[in-house]
């Protein structure tokens, strides 16, 4: 078994996030998701405090480190100068480095993410295109959202957007080479080998659940699996 805490102590995430932990409970206090969700932060600082091999593996499989919303008001209130969100962090990419993202609900989303925003950086040179989400998969948004889809140039060219023009100004075509960069700086960071890694997880997860994987795109079983899985067990 990997040793979990060296490889934390390894994030500088980690090394910022956790000094020593008197678990008085301020951060849970604070805490918006702690308010909704079965997650409490003093728990997760206290149990990588342990050193904890096993139970840190546990939480690197769970629904928990998923929960935080990395709004940092952890940081604001802790007497001790931790930041728990941080911590958070290095757990989430551990997880992801270790494929065990793949063995919790919402870790498995994971895929998800990449498959949509990730991969729309490459695509379009924007983390989230508005004339690229499928209002059908987002119902919370509403009606006015599928129409602005369906006008997208009327819309935007009134409010000073250039859809899908180079120059200036918010929603512009982002040039080839702009993108070719960026691809690279992920290459050179170790960014793709990052996206590979989920993509060879999410693989092996969907082989394991017995649902469809395409290697492109998000029209397969899995995708809408992890998209839409919701087990009803996540609030408290």
């Amino acid at each position: 078994m990997e040793n979990y805490t060296e490889l934390l102590k390894q994030d500088i995430r980690f090394k910022e996030g956790l000094n020593a932990c008197m678990n008085c409970g301020v951060c849970t206090a604070i805490c918006p998701a702690a308010e909704f969700y079965t997650y409490d932060p003093r728990k997760v600082i206290d149990m990588v405090q342990s050193g904890d091999n096993d139970a840190i593996g546990e939480l690197l499989r769970s629904d928990t480190i998923w929960y935080c919303g990395e709004c940092m008001s952890c940081k604001t209130r802790c007497p001790r100068g931790n930041t728990p969100g941080l911590v958070i962090m290095a757990l989430r990419t551990l997880s992801q480095k270790t494929g065990l993202f793949a063995e919790s609900e919402k870790g498995r989303q994971q895929f998800a993410i990449k498959r949509t925003v990730g991969e729309n950086i490459f695509r379009y040179g924007y983390c989230v295109a508005s004339y690229a989400v499928n209002p059908d998969m987002h119902p919370e948004q509403g009606p006015i959202w599928e129409y602005i889809l369906n006008h997208t140039h009327d819309v935007f060219e009134r409010l000073g957007g250039k859809i899908d023009e180079y120059g200036t100004g918010p929603l512009r075509r982002i040039p080839e080479d702009a993108r070719d960069e960026l691809k690279k700086i992920f290459e050179v960071t170790g960014g793709t080998r990052f996206f590979e890694s989920i993509e060879e997880h999410s693989r092996k997860k969907a082989t394991e659940l017995g649902l469809e994987f395409k290697d492109e795109g998000t029209d397969n079983e899995y995708f809408i699996e992890v998209y839409t899985a919701n087990n009803g067990k996540h609030t408290s």
